[in-house]
């Protein structure tokens, strides 16, 4: 893992810095059930192109967040898991989720 260079003073911001991307997260939503191949993450992220799943997954490969596994095969196999870093985010995701269902709940309330 290399270190990012000149991180934010606040943690929050650290925190964004990494993970600020709605693909991130949903990628990282997607390891935390266990390894998977590009195939399916970019077929369980509707909308995002293979380039920019391809740059997120470098750039969380570089801070560390993911291991990228290469098996030398034709056709390429390569897959993608969360490293003991990327685990810990787990409590973010839970947070996200159970904020979120809350959300639903109150406006799907507010409206009937």
């Amino acid at each position: 893992m290399q270190a990012i260079e000149n991180l934010p003073p606040c943690p929050v911001e650290t925190t964004l810095l990494l993970m600020g991307d709605k693909w991130k997260v949903l990628i990282v939503r997607d390891l935390l059930s266990g390894t998977k191949r590009f195939g399916e993450l970019k077929k369980s992220l509707n909308g995002i192109s293979q380039k920019v799943l391809t740059s997120h997954l470098r750039t969380m490969e570089k801070n560390g967040l993911i291991t990228r596994k290469v098996y030398a095969q034709v056709p390429p196999k390569v897959e993608y898991t969360l490293t003991e870093v990327g685990q810990s985010l787990k409590q973010v995701h839970d947070a996200m989720l159970d904020w979120g269902k809350n959300y639903q709940h109150q406006c799907n309330t507010t409206i009937n």
